[in-house]
């Protein structure tokens, strides 16, 4: 049995992290450990590059966290003004003890009640709460599920993340430096 140590306790990001290992290593078992553990970033990330630094520093702190595991995993949803839209998007870097994987979301834009709260200074999460009067709608189905009908949830949006992420470990003789 492997262990995957998940840089979060929110169940959505467990979810699509052991949904997406098993998808990918079908003949593997796993075990899930939540941590909950620093991004050192924005709590709401305003650009790939440190969306993509916030998972980065959440796989590095949960390995520093539970250095005895098989995987680490860092999740960071961020967003990106393109001209006066809001993009959003999720970064997944998954970590080893030998290597190193990475994966990014599919990218939607918001509706322009959202996009205000969120360039106010309001989580994406809790702006969700607010404008579809929810509560804690980040750990379920989250602003794709709820402006998508849930035909896409939170949790299959970072699953194929996590698949994408995990394809230096499938195909080790591919990604490794000559």
């Amino acid at each position: 049995m492997k262990t995957i140590v998940i840089a979060s306790k929110n169940p959505v990001k467990v979810a699509s992290t052991l949904n997406g290992f098993q998808q990918m290593f079908p003949t593997e078992t796993f075990k899930t450990v939540s941590v909950q553990v620093p991004s050192n970033v924005s709590d709401q990330p305003f650009s790939s590059d440190e969306t993509l630094t916030g998972a980065s520093n959440r796989a590095a702190n949960a390995r520093k966290e539970v250095p005895d595991a098989d995987y680490w995993v860092g999740i960071e949803g961020g967003v990106e003004e393109h001209e006066d839209e809001m993009a959003v998007f999720a970064w997944v870097v998954i970590q080893s003890p030998d290597q190193m994987g990475k994966g990014r979301t599919g990218t939607f834009y918001l509706p322009p009640q959202l996009s205000n709260l969120v360039r106010d200074g309001i989580e994406l999460g809790d702006a969700d709460d607010i404008v579809f009067n929810r509560s804690n709608s980040k750990q379920q189905n989250g602003a794709i599920g709820i402006l998508s009908g849930d035909l896409v949830d939170r949790t299959q949006l970072y699953e194929m993340a996590v698949i994408f992420a995990l394809l230096p470990f499938r195909n080790q003789d591919l990604y490794r430096t000559p």
